[in-house]
């Protein structure tokens, strides 16, 4: 039965992500709705993130705010993804030690 319910799921959740690249694939869209998806990244990746910047440590949360600071500078100048991630764990774990 566990089987069953794996392979029921996999289905479920393999099905709406298929359907879109194999029916999009010749689908042309407008310049301002193909802008409009570019920000939905963006957006999803703030959402995942600004949640756990506020909580990082519930007896200090001046500290989540400040590496994520930290973070967003590193971003900006590195244009690579894992340089803001090293520095928020850096900066986060060095304040986190020193104060």
């Amino acid at each position: 039965m566990i089987w069953i319910t794996l392979a029921a799921m996999s289905v479920v959740t393999f099905v709406p992500r298929i359907i879109p690249f194999l029916l999009g694939r010749n689908l042309s869209l407008p310049p301002w709705v193909k802008r409009w998806l570019s920000f939905f990244p963006a957006a999803a990746l703030g959402g995942l993130i600004f949640p756990g910047i506020m909580t990082v440590v519930p007896d200090k949360p001046w500290l989540g705010p400040v590496a994520g600071l930290c973070a967003a500078v590193v971003a900006w100048w590195a244009r690579n993804s894992i340089f803001p991630v090293l520095a928020g764990i850096v900066v986060a774990v060095a304040l986190e030690l020193l104060v």
